[in-house]
C-alpha cells in the first residue's frame, strides 16, 4: 500500500496539521510533512476524525436483501464516513446461533467497505422465552461481544437476568429495545397531544422509561452491563442520569433523529416518518441534547433501518417502522450538536466513534489520530451545505425523512486501514 499525505486537515477540530499514512498505520502527525513517495490529499482546512463507528446498524443479509445487503450496507457505512458498524441480529434467520453471526462476520470481511461485527440475539429466534447461544457466539469467528433482540424487547424479567448474568462472564454488554409491548399495542406514534389530534393510537414515554428503569436495577444487581438502544424521551435521560449517579454500569444511544425531529412531523402522514421508538416532543429532542452534550447520553447510533419501496409507500398504519440513517447520521449531528455550539468535533469523534468502540469492543477503532495507530480515518467538509437526495445514496433503501432538507456538512474520504474507502465523496 503506498504512502498517503493528508495535507492541512483539522485534527478533530483543531488546528491545521498533515497526517502521514504509511499502509495500514498512521505514521507521523504535524506541520509541514514531507510529501515523498505519497499520493497527496488536499484538506483544505477539512475535519479529520478517527472513522466512525455505528452500533446498531440492519445490514438485513440475510433473509432481507430486497432491504439491503452487507455489501450495499457498508458502502453507504463507508459514504457516511464510517469504518465499522455493528448488524442487528433480526435477520431471516435470526441471528442466534454461530453459524449465522459467523456468515456476517464473513461477508463483512469480503466485502471490505468497512468491519462488519454482528450482534447476537438474546434470545432463540427473538421469541423472548429462551436464551440463544451467547457463548457460542461469543467464542465464534465472529467473537460476538454485544446481544440484542432489537426490534423486539426482552421483557421477561428472568430471562433479562439471566442474560446480563451469562455474558458478564466474558465481559459481554446486552443491548435494550426498550419497550414494554403490552402497554404499546396498536401503538402508531407517541402518545401526546398530536397523537390526540389525530386519532393514532398512542405510544407513551413510560413503555419506555418502565424498561430502563427495571433493566438498569437488574444490572446493578447482577453486577453487570447494560445497554440502551435509541433512548427517546426526557423520562429516560433522567432515569439512566439517576443510575449512573449510582454506579450502574448503563450506557445509552441517541439516534440522530430523535435529535432533530418530533412528533409534529407525523401531521403529514408520511410513513417516513413512522420509526420505532416513535419521534418524541420538541421538549424530549432538547432534553437528548443536552443529555448527549453532558455525558448521560454516551453515544449517537445511527438505527439505519433499510426498506423496499413498497413497505414505506403506503397508508401509515400499513408501513414499516424505520429510517435509513449511515449517510446522514455526522450531517444530523453537525446541524443538531456542533452547530448549536453543545459539542466540539472532538466530542462529535468521542460519542461516534471513541465511545461505541468501547462499548462494543471493536479492535482497532475509536483509536486517536496520532503516530502508530492504526489508520481508520473520515475527513469531513465542515463547510458544506446541501439538500439530501436519496437518488445518490450507496443503501439499497431510500426511506430517508431527510428528502429535500438541507443539511450541513459532507464525508469527503473514508480510510479502513489505510485503504481509501471513499475519495471526493465517491467509493472506491
Amino acid at each position: 500500500m503506498s504512502k498517503i499525505l493528508i495535507r492541512g486537515a483539522k485534527v478533530l477540530g483543531g488546528e491545521p496539521q498533515d497526517v502521514l499514512i504509511d499502509g495500514a498505520t498512521i505514521a507521523e502527525v504535524g506541520a509541514g510533512l514531507s510529501a515523498e513517495g505519497a499520493e497527496v490529499v488536499e484538506a483544505g482546512g477539512k475535519v479529520l476524525l478517527p472513522g466512525l463507528v455505528d452500533l446498531h446498524t440492519h445490514l438485513r443479509e440475510p433473509g432481507r436483501e430486497d432491504s439491503e445487503t452487507v455489501l450495499t450496507g457498508t458502502r453507504a457505512a463507508a459514504s457516511g464516513g464510517y469504518t465499522t458498524v455493528f448488524a442487528m441480529a433480526n435477520t431471516f434467520p435470526v441471528a442466534d446461533t454461530a453459524g449465522v453471526v459467523e456468515q456476517v462476520y464473513r461477508l463483512g470481511q469480503e466485502h471490505g467497505y468497512c468491519d462488519v461485527q454482528p450482534i447476537g440475539a438474546v434470545t432463540v429466534a427473538l421469541e423472548g422465552r429462551k436464551l440463544a447461544e451467547l457463548g457460542a457466539m461469543h467464542e465464534s469467528a465472529a467473537g460476538v461481544t454485544v446481544f440484542s433482540d432489537d426490534g423486539k424487547c426482552v421483557d421477561d424479567a428472568v430471562i433479562m437476568r439471566r442474560a446480563l448474568e451469562y455474558v458478564k462472564a466474558f465481559g459481554g454488554v446486552v443491548a435494550q429495545h426498550a419497550q414494554e409491548p403490552r402497554l404499546t399495542e396498536g401503538a402508531q406514534m407517541n402518545e401526546g397531544i398530536v397523537s390526540a389530534e389525530l386519532g393514532l393510537g398512542g405510544w407513551p414515554a413510560v413503555a419506555e422509561e418502565s424498561i430502563i428503569a427495571r433493566d438498569v436495577l437488574l444490572a446493578e444487581h447482577v453486577g453487570s452491563r447494560v445497554h440502551i438502544c435509541h433512548l427517546s424521551t426526557a423520562g429516560s435521560v433522567e432515569i439512566v442520569r439517576w443510575a449512573k449517579s449510582r454506579g450502574i454500569d448503563v450506557t445509552a444511544e441517541v439516534t440522530p433523529h430523535h435529535l432533530l425531529l418530533t412528533d409534529e412531523l407525523v401531521r403529514t402522514y408520511n410513513p417516513v416518518f413512522k420509526v420505532n421508538p416513535p419521534l418524541r416532543t420538541e421538549r424530549d429532542v432538547l432534553a437528548l441534547r443536552e443529555a448527549l452534550a453532558d455525558g448521560t447520553i454516551d453515544i449517537v447510533a445511527t438505527d439505519h433501518a433499510p426498506h423496499p419501496h413498497e413497505d414505506k409507500d403506503c397508508e401509515w398504519a400499513a408501513a414499516a417502522m424505520g429510517m435509513v440513517g449511515l449517510e446522514t447520521a455526522l450531517s444530523v449531528v453537525q446541524e443538531t450538536m456542533v452547530d448549536t455550539g453543545l459539542l466540539d468535533w472532538a466530542q462529535v469523534a468521542d460519542r461516534m466513534s471513541v465511545k461505541p468502540a468501547q462499548i462494543g469492543q471493536a479492535k482497532g477503532q475509536g483509536r486517536p489520530v496520532s503516530a502508530g495507530e492504526p489508520a481508520n480515518l473520515t475527513l469531513v467538509d465542515t463547510e458544506y451545505r446541501g439538500s439530501v437526495d436519496p437518488a445518490g445514496f450507496a443503501s439499497r433503501s431510500r426511506n430517508t425523512p431527510y428528502e429535500g432538507r438541507e443539511l450541513p456538512g459532507r464525508v469527503t474520504h473514508t480510510w479502513l486501514r489505510g485503504k481509501a474507502t471513499l475519495v471526493d465523496g465517491k467509493l472506491t
